[in-house]
């Protein structure tokens, strides 16, 4: 089964919430719609899922026009982040219930429900009704009951956000080895670039509608084709110094400068964005290379192992991530390092013309 979007766009009331968004969705694969709040991710589904009609565009499922086709008449499941379960019914009879209404014969119901609850291990809890069971257990079901039916096409709208964290954790192990045994088109949307980069697969990031890349998760983590795919996986946000190009440097209006070596001298003189990500600045100087700049601290969260300096520098924000706890004060003016090597450099457009450990590609 292959899903294919089109050059697919869908207004309402005058405002595009989806715009010219083209994916292709290949049998047993995992993909994952990564985009903030009101970023598209929804909207998308549901036009995959047939609930929505495109404005302009096509639908393709196996080579097939199905843009007009009712969900109905697709072999699709959802589910959503507020799981839903019939709380009179066991966990058997919740799983059962979508191959009860099509009128499956009682001793197939029996076998897919063994089946399925093995995989998701609910076999243990089959006679329980859902108020007899913890967060994950329930969301399992409701899953479960999505992939009983044998659906070629499986639709996660942020299954996980209603959980703890303990078992959110537990059930981001679990969802890759359960997505590889289906076989099924799974998309799967979230706000989180961690858990985009733990589930892996492919990723479409999205923003105000519109999919800015779309690749194998870690070579969209590691090579952002733009500035605002590099923003959408990075979490904390991702750092970023406005510069100009002169020569063989880059220099910031508040006397920042940055020396360029290797490939980065060749760029063209003009103005560029250069990024890094929050543990890719440092409190400790550990080579010559790096760039020593003043900082005033604006908040310090610790978090146990690790700790969120948020910092001021020539009234840019930035994150610090540094391992360890840090004690510091509001307003303390201290010393952080930048190390050129981790750079992401973008032009004037936003577009990537250089990523840590790679040469320009300008």
């Amino acid at each position: 089964m292959e899903l294919e979007l089109r050059n697919v766009s869908r207004k309402v009331g005058g405002e595009f919430h989806i715009t010219d968004v083209s994916l292709t969705f290949k049998t047993g694969t995992l993909n994952i719609l990564l985009g903030a709040t009101l970023s598209g991710k929804t909207s998308l589904m549901r036009l995959m899922a047939g609930l929505d009609r495109p404005t302009s565009g096509k639908i393709f499922v196996r080579g097939e026009d199905v843009t007009g086709v009712a969900v109905q008449k697709r072999n699709v499941a959802m589910v959503y982040q507020q799981f839903i379960n019939y709380p009179n019914l066991t966990v058997f009879e919740n799983i059962a219930s979508p191959l009860r209404i099509a009128r499956v014969p009682k001793n197939i119901i029996k076998q897919k429900v063994a089946e399925v609850s093995r995989l998701l291990k609910l076999d243990n809890l089959l006679t329980r009704k859902p108020n007899e069971l913890s967060g994950g257990q329930q969301q399992r079901t409701a899953l479960a009951r999505a992939l009983v039916k044998g659906a070629e096409l499986v639709l996660l709208d942020e299954p996980l956000a209603n959980l703890d964290y303990k078992l959110r954790e537990e059930l981001r192990e679990e969802l890759p080895r359960i997505f590889a045994e289906t076989g099924a088109v799974f998309v799967y949307a979230t706000t989180e670039p961690s858990e985009a980069l733990l589930l892996g697969g492919n990723t479409a990031s999205l923003h105000e509608g519109r999919v800015t890349q779309f690749g194998p998760t870690i070579d969209v983590f590691r090579e952002p084709a733009n500035l605002m795919t590099a923003q959408t996986l990075s979490d904390p946000p991702l750092n970023t110094l406005p510069v100009t190009k002169l020569s063989n440097r880059m220099l910031h209006k508040s006397h920042i400068e940055i020396p360029l070596v290797g490939n980065l001298s060749e760029l063209p003189d003009a103005d560029y964005t250069m990024a890094f990500r929050p543990y890719h600045l440092f409190l400790q100087q550990s080579s010559d290379a790096m760039i020593n700049v003043k900082a005033k601290v604006v908040v310090a969260e610790i978090t146990g192992s690790e700790s969120f300096i948020h910092i001021d520098v020539a009234g840019m924000r930035w994150v610090v991530l540094a391992q360890g706890i840090h004690n510091l004060d509001i307003n303390e003016t201290i010393d952080v390092f930048l190390d050129p090597a981790k750079f992401y450099v973008f032009d004037r457009n936003e577009q990537l013309v250089a990523a840590p450990g790679t040469k320009s590609v300008a």
